[in-house]
């Protein structure tokens, strides 16, 4: 099992910006899809991004298509993502995850990822 850490989250402004990173032991990092989730108080916990094993997919929710970017540095067995122009709706916990032994796709839920970091909060203020 992969062990995950996240870090970079904060208090900022509407329209500004924020890079969440997502750092991860155990396991070899390229075994796994990373994707990246969020909880909203009072709210499941939804998808956001993922991004494949080498970093050359990606899929993203409509709802931050256009303004946050995935990628995946291997050489630091590390996961970012890149939240630009941020909403007050994009406050939440946001949760790094590893997905192992899943074929590539289009569409992922929660269960595919077997491995959680413990969350870092975001908070964008109106």
């Amino acid at each position: 099992q992969v062990q995950l850490v996240e870090s970079g989250g904060g208090l900022v402004q509407a329209g500004g910006s924020l890079r969440l990173s997502c750092a991860a032991s155990g396991r070899t990092f390229t075994s796994y899809v990373m994707g990246w989730f969020r909880q909203a108080p009072g709210k499941e916990r939804e998808f956001v991004s993922v991004i494949s094993w080498g970093g050359g997919s990606t899929y993203y929710a409509d709802s931050v298509k256009g303004r946050f970017t995935i990628s995946r540095d291997n050489t630091k067995n590390t996961v970012y993502l890149q939240m630009n122009s941020l909403k007050p709706e994009d406050t939440a916990v946001y949760y790094c995850a590893a997905a192992a032994d899943r074929p590539w796709g289009s569409s992922w839920r929660r269960s595919d990822f077997g491995s959680w970091g413990q969350g870092t909060q975001v908070t964008v203020s109106s």
